[in-house]
């Protein structure tokens, strides 16, 4: 990401209801697939400002990893050294089976090689561990802010699914999220690259605290209920692996 993307996500993600959604969803995902326990070790892999990591703290043994400077950073400021690892998610500083719980959040768009990182990120999982992926969907919501974050692609169901084909992992759960706004979101992206409706983007801003209630439950109801519409925002993975 730019550098400055990261100082912006650390200023919203704490109240911002797609952050905020976003982690209640991972939540209910983990507590459904393999349970919450102290002694569980979760590896956030690209964990940017560590707010996931920071909220299982107390309920699952946390490590943090990512391999930006700006991200170590705020992650230092958040969490004890010893739950932060510096590593790439293409060559996890990790040995095999090491972690009950793997998450990457909005990761693999970033990597250019996003199926050797998905290699990994199973390498370290043990056998019948969880993979909790979220990813951004659907091309034609590209925009300034994937540029901006670094994005090399958004995904279709299809696309995501294949990218974890013919590895060790079964697929429990892969579905569209953030289906409701995505009419809104096509719209203001739309707006905002024809030059309409100011340049300040929707996702550094948290809105008023009502409308912001409302579109969190909106968000994460149908994600945590296995909703399957054939569109949406984001997309979730969740697999076990073999």
């Amino acid at each position: 990401m730019n550098p400055e993307e990261y100082e912006n996500l650390n200023q919203v993600e704490r109240l911002h209801w797609y952050y905020c959604g976003k982690r209640e969803i991972v939540r209910h995902w983990i507590k459904k697939s393999s349970g919450i326990r102290q002694e569980m070790k979760l590896v956030d892999c690209g964990a940017g400002s560590g707010a996931l990591a920071a909220s299982m703290v107390g309920e699952l043994d946390v490590t943090a990893m990512d391999d930006h400077a700006e991200s170590l950073a705020i992650l230092r400021s958040r969490l004890p050294s010893h739950r932060i690892l510096e590593g790439s998610c293409s060559e996890i500083p990790l040995a095999d089976a090491a972690a009950d719980i793997v998450t990457a959040l909005d990761v693999l768009e970033h990597i250019p090689n996003d199926r050797q990182a998905a290699a990994e990120m199973l390498r370290i999982l043990r056998p019948g561990g969880t993979i909790i992926v979220t990813v951004p969907a659907m091309m034609c919501l590209w925009s300034d802010w994937d540029v901006a974050l670094h994005h090399h692609r958004r995904y279709s169901k299809k696309s995501l699914l294949e990218t974890f084909a013919a590895m060790p992992c079964e697929t429990q759960h892969c579905a569209y999220i953030n289906s409701l706004a995505f009419p809104l979101v096509w719209l203001a992206r739309k707006a905002r690259a024809a030059g309409l409706g100011g340049t300040e983007r929707a996702e550094d801003r948290v809105p008023p605290r009502l409308i912001n209630k409302v579109l969190q439950a909106s968000f994460v109801k149908p994600a945590c209920s296995g909703w399957q519409l054939p569109w949406g925002v984001g997309l979730l993975l969740v697999g076990k692996k073999l």
